[in-house]
């Protein structure tokens, strides 16, 4: 265990809003091992800026950890070289180039889809209705999985989310996950024939090309499940309430006095919707006075990394003026996310300018509170909206 101070949480009042604990470990104890997670949490920007690139201490390879254990040993828990002969293969899929040459025109057109279903006499919950099954239909595609249904990728995503942050051992919780490997296994067994006969530029394409072992195949599609569903889901739903709950900042981005890509960052500033990683210690290290050994447990939290007070002004305050070069919303070194371009262009190129084109007037529903949640993982539950019929048409 490290010498870092204490620093005891309410594990229901830190999934509700970790925020206000974050901030005070900031300013009280800015390592601190938190007994309820049983690891050492890294709180500050800097030092999470500088330990993530410090991959000889601060290691992503974690043998024993629960995304190996449920998952596989996929990219994201390699180091090194492993981590790069891994990331490079996948790159023809995620590439900026291969999002705008492959995916961009499909991602429209699942949105237009997805819009022209709302129906405005019923209630709308953007949730559910829009960014779920948006996000879904999108990375069934990237995965090369398209014989899933948007039902299941998004079910088996939360189970893997769920089990990977299942840190106080709960056995139903791991059941889920074991549950939503399985099945994803199955997915990838149905589609491999039919990659064989036709490759594609899918994830799945471009490994089972590059003569990747099945096992690392395998662990890496569960990766891009895990992260590419609920990132873009809670990010969508996420930046369309800030804008809906700032009304002023909205016209910002209608009158394009600033871009919608500038939005999303801010709210993937403000609201991190992956708010945590975690590293293993590889050897004895010491920082600020804290002192560590080998195998303990460290949680870089970028949620509290993205609202420092001491890179931030008034850090708790969304605001799409903001200068956000310092944010670290994807990770800041070697392990930055691989589907970062993927998600800009299903976020800010395609969901949030055509909703709010479409959708005239769209605003949260009345006397139905939105509900939000989540600390490793943080994203709003429901959206209810509505919006006026007069242009709920396209606008192409």
């Amino acid at each position: 265990m490290s010498t870092a101070p204490h620093f005891d949480i309410d594990t229901a009042a830190f999934w509700a809003d970790p925020y206000p604990a974050l901030a005070r470990m900031r300013q009280e104890t800015p390592i601190a091992f938190v007994p309820q997670l049983g690891s050492t949490l890294l709180c500050r920007r800097d030092d999470i800026f500088v330990s993530e690139k410090q991959i000889d201490i601060f290691s992503s390879h974690q043998p024993q950890g629960l995304m190996n254990r449920l998952m596989g040993h996929n990219m994201m828990r390699k180091d090194g070289a492993a981590h790069m002969a891994e990331r490079q293969a996948i790159a023809p899929a995620v590439s900026p180039r291969a999002v705008r040459v492959h995916w961009l025109a499909q991602f429209q057109a699942h949105a237009d889809r997805l819009i022209d279903a709302l129906d405005p006499a019923r209630d709308v919950d953007l949730v559910g209705d829009f960014a779920l099954p948006f996000s879904a239909e999108c990375l069934k595609l990237i995965t090369g999985l398209t014989n899933m249904r948007f039902q299941d990728m998004n079910a088996w995503s939360q189970a893997m989310i769920d089990g990977i942050a299942n840190y106080t051992g709960d056995p139903a919780v791991e059941a889920r996950c074991n549950a939503a490997t399985s099945g994803i296994d199955a997915a990838i067994d149905d589609m491999l024939p039919v990659l064989e006969k036709t490759p594609n530029q899918s994830l799945l394409g471009v490994m089972l090309a590059t003569q990747m072992p099945m096992e690392s195949i395998r662990a890496n599609i569960k990766l891009a499940i895990s992260g590419g569903q609920n990132e873009p889901r809670d990010a969508i739903a996420g930046t369309v309430w800030a804008l809906l709950t700032h009304p002023e900042q909205l016209a910002l981005a209608i009158h394009g006095e600033v871009r919608w890509l500038q939005v999303f960052e801010e709210y993937a500033r403000w609201i991190s919707p992956i708010g945590m990683s975690p590293r293993r210690i590889a050897k004895p290290w010491t920082i600020r006075d804290v002192a560590f050994e080998p195998e303990e447990r460290v949680f870089l939290m970028f949620g509290s990394a993205n609202r420092d007070e001491a890179h931030f002004t008034d850090a708790d305050r969304f605001d799409v003026r903001r200068d956000v070069s310092k944010s670290i919303a994807f990770g800041a070194g070697p392990h930055f996310c691989a589907g970062a371009w993927a998600s800009r262009a299903m976020i800010a190129d395609v969901a949030l300018p055509m909703l709010f084109a479409r959708l005239q007037n769209l605003r949260l529903r009345e006397n139905d509170p939105v509900r939000i949640g989540g600390w490793a993982f943080r994203g709003l539950l429901n959206l209810p909206v509505v919006w006026d019929t007069t242009r709920h048409r396209r606008t192409n």
